[in-house]
């Protein structure tokens, strides 16, 4: 069954953005800011700041797929990245 793509607008750094998720995603990334008590915008800014190429929907749905990945593994903590040189993706977001 195809998931629809919803595109929502979202506020980063004062500046409105349109973003294209899966519902799936969306709802991950919805549950991801409500565990760490910030914002769905505020989650979005950080992973913004933290992407080294690609679009922002991209970005998300990387982002959200390595927080369960983690989470699967019993680790965590998120997976290390080879093209980061093995260190941990979006650092930013996983404060030690």
């Amino acid at each position: 069954m195809k998931s629809p793509v919803v595109k929502r607008s979202i506020v980063i750094a004062g500046h409105k953005t349109s973003v294209s998720l899966e519902d799936a995603f969306w709802i991950g990334l919805k549950d991801i800011a409500t565990s760490r008590h910030i914002t769905l915008s505020e989650l979005v800014a950080l992973i913004d700041s933290e992407r080294r190429q690609g679009n922002l929907s991209s970005a998300i749905r990387l982002f959200v797929l390595d927080h369960y990945r983690s989470l699967a593994g019993g680790g965590g903590t998120p997976t290390e990245s080879r093209e980061s040189g093995g260190r941990p993706v979006m650092s930013a977001l996983y404060p030690e």
